[in-house]
């Protein structure tokens, strides 16, 4: 099944497993570089969710110590990953 923006859903995994693998992407390749703040409302509109599914998402990032979420100042991306041995 097809959502904003042409995503296609993998019915075998949960929506935030599959936002935080397309966020950990976009921050091992270098779309979001350290320092990024990601935004919530913007994922929860790119991707047509909720906003509690963007913050299991973020949960599983803050896990893979990819980004940090401090409160009133939002989440922001640590570093790249290991992807490309960074």
């Amino acid at each position: 099944m097809t959502d904003q923006g042409g995503f296609e859903w993998d019915h075998t995994l949960y929506k935030y497993e599959q936002i935080a693998q397309v966020i950990a992407e976009r921050i091992r390749t270098g779309a979001y570089p350290p320092q990024t703040v990601l935004s919530e409302v913007r994922f929860e509109q790119e991707f047509g969710v909720s906003r509690p599914t963007v913050r299991l998402a973020f949960k599983i990032l803050r896990e893979e110590n990819l980004i940090v979420t401090k409160p009133g100042r939002g989440s922001v991306v640590l570093r790249r990953g290991s992807a490309e041995g960074s």
